[in-house]
């Protein structure tokens, strides 16, 4: 069996035409091999989406379904797919050459680590690499460490955690880690580069913000049984008293607008 036909990369695709050539190349470009890939067309309406869409490559497979967001399309190309190992790439967004060899080995050498996630890249709008911490139970619970992507996924990690829940707007990453975790998966950071995300200039960064408190809200009160268990996790991490503090307060409540947030980002990734 070839080295990666045992990873299939899904690809949602609303509207984002243009840049899905981008994504599948860099996934079909892959060191060792190109991975199976699902590209899931979430109910696109663009000509330029559709033209793209109907010249995908040979090989890569195309699941139609009506607009249902990113979560219910990524389910649904894990469902078409049968490799134990899986990652999801956004449309907009490019994998490195190595990305899945670099993100392969720990889970290859750590049984109970569900997913292995990378350093993430900015380009377009903004330039710069944002490398999250170590994976961290505490810091799991306010903050979603694994970034823009959650790298290689086992699929006994997504079967256990129960999908991607939809319900979850823009932040279904987060609750796949804390659904993990509750099921005794673990996540690991890699040092390297894998994931190349493209900044637009025009986000929906002030959009996920006004929600982000209700969604936080609901965030901790299904998983309500983790969140119980902050002190076990807290006598596990690395953080300082001030350290937890500060997860608890300002990562966990984001209290600054959104508009501040990003002029303070705009000075650190040009």
């Amino acid at each position: 069996m070839p080295p990666n036909d045992d990873v299939t990369v899904v690809i949602p695709c609303f509207n984002h035409g243009r840049f899905l050539a981008e994504a599948v190349g860099s996934a079909l470009g892959q060191e060792g091999g190109p991975p199976r890939v699902i590209v899931v067309d979430d109910g696109s309406t663009e000509e330029e989406t559709r033209t793209a869409l109907e010249s995908l490559p040979a090989g890569v497979e195309l699941l139609r379904q009506a607009n249902a967001g990113p979560a219910a399309a990524r389910n649904a190309g894990i469902e078409r797919s049968r490799t134990p190992l899986l990652l999801m790439l956004d449309a907009d967004d490019r994998l490195t050459p190595g990305a899945i060899d670099t993100l392969r080995m720990p889970l290859e050498e750590r049984p109970e680590v569900g997913y292995c996630y990378g350093v993430m890249r900015l380009f377009g709008g903004w330039s710069g690499e944002i490398r999250f911490p170590d994976f961290d139970p505490y810091r799991l619970l306010y903050r979603s460490i694994a970034g823009a992507s959650l790298g290689l996924i086992r699929r006994r990690a997504w079967e256990e955690a129960g999908r991607f829940d939809p319900s979850v707007g823009g932040y279904e990453d987060w609750d796949f880690c804390l659904s993990a975790l509750e099921h005794g998966w673990r996540g690991l950071q890699a040092g390297e580069v894998t994931l190349e995300y493209r900044k637009h200039e025009h986000s929906g960064q002030f959009e996920h913000r006004r929600s982000y408190r209700r969604t936080y809200r609901q965030l901790r009160a299904k998983h309500a049984a983790l969140y119980a268990r902050r002190r076990e996790f807290a006598a596990e991490t690395d953080l300082g008293p001030a350290g937890r503090l500060f997860y608890r307060t300002y990562w966990a409540w984001r209290p600054l607008p959104a508009r501040i947030e990003r002029a303070i980002y705009s000075l650190v990734f040009r």
